[in-house]
This record gives structure tokens, C-alpha cells and sequence, in this order.
């Protein structure tokens, strides 16, 4: 019974944070989630993937690049990134934490597509804020 109350919370929270990227303007691929996993197209930001990846890395959140349906960039560049919600739910976030975190990603995206050659001080912004939403749900007690 645990385990199927964390896998509707963590399907819930995928559907969250899919919604309010794609208030953001990002094109989720399959109109949605309705697992723990979602695709991105960042085309629209013109934004590759392996940048995505490196900018979102520096501000703490993890992603993956990934391939989107008829991608014209390399497999080693990619137009999308892939997002789950799994680690995050495991930590107790729930349906506000990622508004927060789409708010988060939606930041550091249009930071980059804005600032090709210089992302940094809106990496270091946003770092924090990650850091201080983590510190709110630490994984250990003490």
C-alpha cells in the first residue's frame, strides 16, 4: 500500500511539473505525462539539449539531454531534455515543490536563450534556491 501511494504521488507530481512547463511554453512531448518521465523540445528557446543539461547541472538540477521524435541535432547534442520526478518525490516534495522547480527550470532556460555565452548569474540564483528548497527536505535526519 506504501509503495502504491508513492507511485501516485510520483505520477501526480510528473503531471504538475509537466503542466506548469508547458504554461511556460515548452512542448511536452505526448501533450503530457501520465508516468514518471517527460520530454521536452526545447527548439522553442532555441536551446540544445547538451547545453540544457550543463546550464541546469550548474544551478543543482539534474536532467538528461535526450532526442526528441525527428531530431535534426546529433544524439550527442539533442533538442530535448528528459525529467523525472521520482528522486525528488522520494524526498517528500510535493505538488508545490514543483511548480517551483518548473518555475526553476523555465529560469535557467530562457536564461540561456537570452545569454548563450554567460548563464552563470542566473545559475548561482537559482543553485540556491535549490539548495534551500533541498535543505527544507533533507534525505537523513540529522
Amino acid at each position: 500500500d506504501d509503495f502504491k501511494q508513492y507511485t501516485k504521488k510520483v505520477i501526480r507530481n510528473a503531471k504538475v511539473l509537466s503542466e506548469r512547463l508547458s504554461e511556460k511554453g515548452f512542448k511536452i512531448f505526448s501533450g503530457g505525462t501520465d508516468t514518471h518521465l517527460m520530454l521536452l523540445d526545447l527548439r522553442s528557446f532555441n536551446v540544445t539539449g547538451k547545453d540544457a543539461q550543463a546550464s541546469l547541472g550548474r544551478a543543482n538540477i539534474t536532467c538528461n539531454k535526450n532526442g526528441i521524435p525527428f531530431d535534426t541535432e546529433s544524439p550527442m547534442i539533442t533538442s530535448g531534455i528528459r525529467l523525472g520526478t521520482p528522486a525528488c518525490t522520494t524526498r517528500g516534495f510535493g505538488e508545490e515543490e514543483f511548480k517551483l522547480i518548473a518555475d526553476l527550470i523555465f529560469k535557467v532556460i530562457k536564461g540561456l536563450s537570452e545569454n548563450k555565452t554567460d548563464n552563470s548569474k542566473i545559475e548561482k540564483e537559482v543553485q540556491k534556491e535549490i539548495i534551500d528548497l533541498c535543505s527544507a527536505f533533507p534525505i537523513y535526519e540529522n
